[in-house]
């Protein structure tokens, strides 16, 4: 049987992080792994997300099936926690997704049984995972250009240019914040434009919303969401609370779609339940029952937000500490835009050569496009850090 298969390719993301659990050297440095970093270069559970849990643990009698949509109530702890009830609710209908990339599964797999073959039309660059996501729901890959690698800020213009070109056949996949991987970011006026340009042309609007809270806060991370979901009639949002809550390994995500009615709403969620059932069952329970313990809870809420904060703050601090030790050595402010990008991510713009090179003379760890974890950099190894790029670019 299986001699008619060939090596599928690794992520090359877990290809890095094997090769860096194998590099006995102290002193790496790992950038490359997306999942944040405390300054003892640890993933830390969150001390809401503990107390959470122990309530969870004292309370349980339990561990049936919640049912094919999951968890309810944790679904609309998220709808309200991104949508502030910008949208009627009967519109609205929900699944829990295995994390972020469930519900981006689910999605996709519903966009591609309503338009089989249809173009979905993605940044450029992206997260990688999106393209296999959408090649196997159906969908014809298709890219906007999205950042400049000279200014290394967002190219508005180029992608303008495509997304006002689409038509109601097409789905634009949108970073809802903090995008994955250049770190550069859409304005407030310019998710105005693009919202405008999706309610004209009817183009399907897809939210990848996997950082909230991580760029310049819950409010502001929102906007972009917010201001797309109320422009047009029907649209889609994949919530993970890998990132937020810390959760990254019990899978807690939410896929949400909005209709233009409720009647299309019940379709669309009879769509998804049989996506879930025919591939999965059921979904993951325990970090949903975490996070909408935790939403529901004033104080437990108010903990989280506090966290999130000084998660938030520290990769800021540590953009900026970086970029002032580039330029004092450097004296040149090529590299500020690591100060001005938002979120876990940025795309430093480096050659792989180079990108090589740090990692099997420095042990510095990135991926090979050169984006950097920025929760990654050890604040008290700032400097030593500038200097190990500064020596490699040369």
């Amino acid at each position: 049987m299986f001699e008619t298969l060939k090596k599928a390719t690794l992520d090359k993301i877990f290809v890095l992080m094997a090769e860096y659990a194998a590099d006995p050297r102290t002193d790496k440095i790992d950038l490359g792994v997306g999942v944040y970093k405390d300054p003892g270069n640890n993933t830390p559970i969150m001390s809401a997300v503990r107390k959470a849990e122990q309530r969870i643990l004292d309370g349980a009698k339990t561990k049936t099936y919640k049912g094919v949509v999951g968890n309810k109530e944790f679904s609309a702890a998220i709808v309200d926690l991104a949508l502030a009830g910008v949208i009627d609710t009967a519109r609205i209908r929900c699944v829990n997704g295995a994390g972020g990339t469930g519900a981006l599964m689910i999605l996709m797999h519903v966009l591609g049984r309503a338009r089989p073959g249809g173009r979905i039309f993605i940044s450029d660059p992206t997260w990688p995972n999106h393209i296999p996501l959408a090649e196997n729901a159906g969908l014809s890959v298709h890219y906007y250009r999205y950042f400049d690698p000279k200014t290394r800020a967002v190219d508005f213009d180029a992608m303008m240019a495509v997304i006002e070109g689409l038509d109601s056949n097409d789905v634009v996949l949108l970073h809802g914040c903090c995008h994955n991987p250049t770190g550069a970011n859409l304005t407030p006026a310019q998710w105005d434009r693009v919202a405008e340009s999706l309610k004209r042309t009817g183009a399907f609007p897809l939210v990848d919303l996997a950082y909230l809270g991580f760029g310049d806060g819950i409010e502001a991370d929102a906007y972009g969401v917010r201001k797309v979901a109320t422009s047009v009639p029907e649209c889609m949002i994949a919530f993970s609370a890998s990132k937020n809550f810390g959760l990254y390994r019990e899978r807690a995500g939410v896929a949400i779609a909005i209709a233009r009615d409720s009647e299309t709403a019940d379709v669309v969620s009879s769509q998804m339940q049989n996506i879930i059932r025919g591939t999965i069952s059921q979904t993951p329970d325990h970090g949903a029952e975490v996070v909408r313990v935790i939403l529901e809870d004033k104080e437990l809420r108010a903990e989280w937000e506090a966290e999130l904060t000084q998660m938030r703050e520290r990769m800021q601090r540590l953009r900026v500490k970086l970029a002032d030790a580039i330029r004092q050595r450097s004296n040149s402010k090529d590299f500020d835009f690591i100060a001005q990008h938002s979120g876990m991510f940025s795309l430093l713009g480096l050659p792989e050569n180079v990108v090589t090179r740090l990692k099997t003379e420095d042990g510095v760890y990135m991926i090979n496009d050169s984006r950097i974890n920025v929760a990654g950099i050890p604040e008290d190894r700032v400097g030593e850090l500038a200097d190990k790029l500064l020596a490699a670019i040369g």
